[in-house]
C-alpha cells in the first residue's frame, strides 16, 4: 500500500502544478491582452505621469514647486479623509451645477425656436456672436457692479460663458437636419408638432450632446475664475489658497480634483447620449 500512495502522490502533485500553470498562463494573457487595449490610449499619459513623479523625486526639477505625485495624492487623500475638501466640492459642484441647468434650460429650447424660424435666426445672430466672442472673464467686472461679489455673480458669469456652447450647437444641430425627412414626413400627412417630435428632435440630440460637453468642461473652467474673486470656499478658492500660504501638494490636489471632476462630467454626460442616441451608434 505504500508503495501505491508513492506511485499516486506525484501524479496528484502534477495535476496541480500543471493546474497552477493554466491558470498562470490564462492570468498572463489577459494582462498581455489588457495591457495591448490600454496602451495605445493611455500609454503616453502613463509615461508622462511617470517622468513627473522620477524628475521631481531624483531632483531634476525643482520639488517645492513640481511636488511628486505620491505627496500630491497624499494630499488629497488627507484633506478629502478630513472633510477638508468635502465642502468645497459640494459648494463648487451647486455653483457649476446651478449655471450649467439654467445654460440648458434657456439654451436648448431657444436653440431648437431660432433653429427653425430663419427670421429669428436672422434677427439674433448678430448680437449672439457679439456676446460669444466677448470673453465672460472680462465682463465679469460687470457681472460684480450689477449683481454685486456674492453668489449671483458667480453663478452668472458661469451661466453666461457655458449658454452659448449649448445654443450654437442646438442651432447647428436643427439645421443640419436631413430636408428629405422633413419632407417625407410631410408627405405622409405629419403635422409641425409630430415632424418635431419624430425628426427634428431625434436628429438634433447627437448636436445638442456636443454641446452639452463643452458647456460642461466650460463650467468648470470658469468656476476656477469666479471662485478666486471674493470667495471663502470651493475648489477655485483651494487652489489660490493653497498658492498664497505655499502648500503646493494641497493647491496640486485641488487641481487634480477638479480634472477628476471634469473627467465624471463628460463620461456622465457620454454615458447618457450612448443611451438615448442608441441608433446613431456605430455597432447598432
Amino acid at each position: 500500500m505504500a508503495y501505491e500512495i508513492n506511485q499516486t502522490l506525484p501524479r496528484s502533485f502534477g495535476r496541480l502544478k500543471s493546474g497552477e500553470r493554466s491558470t498562470i498562463s490564462i492570468l498572463a494573457s489577459y494582462l498581455r491582452g489588457a495591457l495591448a487595449s490600454l496602451l495605445p490610449r493611455y500609454g503616453l499619459l502613463l509615461a508622462f505621469l511617470a517622468l513627473w513623479q522620477v524628475s521631481s523625486t531624483e531632483g531634476w526639477v525643482n520639488p517645492a514647486v513640481f511636488p511628486p505625485l505620491n505627496a500630491i495624492l497624499s494630499a488629497l487623500w488627507t484633506n478629502l479623509a478630513n472633510g477638508a475638501l468635502l465642502d468645497d466640492i459640494a459648494i463648487s459642484l451647486q455653483r457649476s451645477g446651478t449655471a450649467f441647468a439654467f445654460a440648458v434650460v434657456i439654451g436648448i429650447p431657444l436653440g431648437l425656436f431660432m433653429g427653425q424660424v430663419r427670421a429669428v435666426e436672422q434677427a439674433l445672430d448678430p448680437i449672439l456672436q457679439l456676446f460669444r466672442q466677448t470673453s465672460a472673464l472680462a465682463l465679469y467686472p460687470v457681472f460684480i457692479l450689477l449683481l454685486g461679489l456674492g453668489e449671483t455673480s458667480k453663478i452668472f458669469v458661469i451661466f453666461w460663458a457655458t449658454l452659448f456652447p449649448v445654443l450654437l450647437a442646438t442651432i447647428g444641430g436643427v439645421k443640419e437636419v436631413d430636408q428629405k425627412l422633413i419632407e417625407m414626413a410631410r408627405t405622409y400627412g405629419a403635422g409641425s408638432l409630430t415632424v418635431f417630435r419624430r425628426v427634428i428632435l431625434p436628429a438634433s440630440v447627437p448636436a445638442i450632446f456636443v454641446g452639452l460637453r463643452l458647456s460642461a468642461t466650460t463650467a468648470l473652467l470658469l468656476l476656477i475664475a469666479a471662485e478666486m474673486i471674493g470667495a471663502n470656499k470651493g475648489i477655485g478658492f483651494q487652489v489660490m489658497n493653497a498658492q498664497y500660504n505655499f502648500q503646493i501638494p494641497l493647491m496640486f490636489a485641488a487641481i487634480l480634483l477638479l480634472a477628476f471632476l471634469g473627467l465624471a462630467a463628460n463620461a456622465l454626460l457620454v454615458l447618457l447620449q450612448r443611451r438615448l442616441c442608441r441608433w446613431s451608434q456605430p455597432n447598432a
